[in-house]
């Protein structure tokens, strides 16, 4: 039974059919809706709606975008890394003032189109063509932007305007466009079909490859077509952790989601049962936790096969996290340091379908529109991963020619008794593992249905003592953590990207799924 109780401000109530997609964009969604009824899976939804994205929502990712993907197909669970690779020219020679956030050298190879191909041949149903149809329609005839993209989309002018290729695709009339108004693509319109008639081999190997290498030579940068030719997904499974008797599960590293186990694998050996969602001493917790989780993170996670020192296992040993958990102190806020483990801006969207199958899938530029670079006559903006890397010598991380960088992207799907239970995520950098546990707790320890879940007001671990909350937090609830020490910041309600947008979809115990979507983006969350 679903129960619905909307105890925070929002009117939205969770959409429940047994076929449904939640993005951070309508016209996206109904992308992912008209799939189904053309008789496609998730599979085939969540791509149309991943490509669609990348048009309707250029401030959070694009062509040049990286991208995961959790998946439970009916029978298994698969966990897709398309995350792409530093050009192998790259070194810590090449960066002496530390890595570089913006231009061309911060590009990775882009990795998002090579997820689309390695899904749509493993497990979609209909042709690559018909899947990217609906964006090649947005970008070719246009499209009306949404007012939160809007706003997104005037501030990524004023930092990148300048930036290579930049205004030629993004700025029409020499302005980001307004609310309301039409906005066309025609670049993005012909890469779209060449990807769909070569099966994505005109983007890492022929004509949309040359001209990413010749843009990038032209401009400085080091990607070659070697480097975008060696580009490949790979298929790496998931890692879990327990709450009670829900696994969260998360890709392995080079994300970010180990963060989100580990501060569930604390909070195991905390009090926080006997706490509601927003009493002061949940939040106090949690916080907690994700401070202990995010100093290992930052000290350890790299591309997998560099995290030759501290490994995932031992990040999750079990009596490590108890050790970890037993620093929380309930009378006060802590700066912790990094454990010391035994050796060993992006957009989200879930889908589902009445066979059964239900997708987490995650893309992004990074830090809004990425790096800035634009190839022109494309509509490939490059996202900024390289920024990722560290130039620390001696770190997991440190930045290499063909390594993956950190990244904060991460999808992510619960299991219950062995079975699905629910695909979800947020999008915006580094609140992301921290949204993923808050998520978790309020609809599986609490109860909440998923839209109250995106809903409710977040806060975001920062560094040190200090915490950014949302306005719609309690006051005696703000109140209360500074009186434990924290130092809080209220941000303003307008900051979408610092507290994130949700996508959710629960499997009902009757049959069908609850879909639920943020409010603090544009999107939808539909079903039929």
């Amino acid at each position: 039974m679903l129960r619905h109780d909307p105890i925070y401000p929002s009117h939205r109530s969770p959409v429940v059919a047994d076929n449904v997609v939640a993005t951070s964009q309508p016209l996206a969604t109904q992308a992912g809706l008209l799939m189904m009824q053309q008789g496609g899976n998730a599979v085939d939804a969540a791509i149309a709606t991943a490509a669609a994205l990348t048009v309707v929502e250029p401030t959070g990712n694009g062509l040049g975008s990286d991208a995961f993907c959790i998946l439970w197909d009916g029978k298994k669970l698969h966990g897709l890394n398309a995350s792409g690779r530093a050009p192998a020219a790259w070194s810590p020679e090449r960066f002496p003032d530390g890595m570089i956030e913006h231009g061309w050298d911060s590009v990775t190879v882009p990795g998002a189109v090579s997820a689309w191909v390695e899904l749509m041949e493993k497990f979609g149903k209909l042709d690559l063509a018909t899947v990217l149809a609906p964006a090649i329609r947005y970008a070719e005839e246009g499209f009306l932007v949404s007012p939160t993209i809007a706003t997104l989309w005037a501030r990524g002018a004023e930092v990148l305007g300048k930036q290579p290729g930049f205004a030629e695709t993004f700025l029409p009339e020499g302005r980001a466009p307004r609310a309301g108004e039409r906005f066309r693509n025609p670049g993005a319109a012909r890469t779209l079909r060449l990807i769909a008639e070569t099966n994505g081999r005109a983007f890492y190997e022929g004509e949309i490859a040359e001209e990413i290498v010749a843009h990038a030579k032209a401009n400085g940068g080091a990607m070659t077509m070697e480097d975008l030719a060696a580009n490949a997904p790979e298929w790496c499974g998931t890692i879990s952790q327990s709450f009670d008797d829900v696994e969260l599960h998360e890709i392995p590293p080079n994300g970010q989601g180990i963060a989100a186990l580990m501060a569930l694998g604390i909070l195991e050996h905390s009090e926080i049962r006997d706490h509601g969602p927003d009493d002061l001493m949940s939040v106090h917790l949690q916080i907690e936790a994700c401070k202990l989780a995010y100093s290992d993170l930052h000290a350890y996670v790299a591309d997998r096969p560099a995290m030759t020192e501290v490994d995932e296992k031992a990040l999750l040993d079990p009596a490590y996290l108890k050790s970890r958990a037993a620093l929380i102190s309930t009378q006060k806020a802590q700066d912790f340091g990094a454990g010391a483990p035994k050796k060993g801006g992006t957009v989200l969207m879930s889908t589902a379908d009445a066979s059964g199958m239900m997708v987490s899938f995650i893309q992004s530029n990074y830090a809004g529109f990425g790096s800035g670079v634009v190839v022109p006559g494309t509509g490939v903006s490059m996202q900024n991963r390289g920024f990722g890397f560290t130039t620390e010598a001696g770190h997991q991380n440190i930045v290499a020619g063909g390594k993956r960088p950190f990244h904060t992207i991460i999808p992510g799907f619960a299991m219950k008794n062995g079975q699905p239970l629910m695909a979800y995520g947020i999008m915006g950098g580094p609140i992301q593992a921290q949204g993923h546990m808050q998520l978790l707790l309020r609809t599986q320890l609490w109860g909440q249905d998923v839209q109250v879940a995106a809903d409710a007001p977040r806060w975001r671990m920062l560094s040190g003592l200090e915490v950014a909350c949302e306005p719609a937090m309690k006051p005696e609830l703000l109140q209360g953590l500074r009186d434990l020490g924290h130092v809080i910041h209220v941000e303003a309600p307008d900051n979408a990207f610092g507290f994130g947008g949700a996508q959710l979809v629960q499997r009902l115990p009757e049959g069908g799924y609850s879909a639920g979507s943020d409010p603090r983006k544009d999107g939808q969350a539909a079903g039929f």
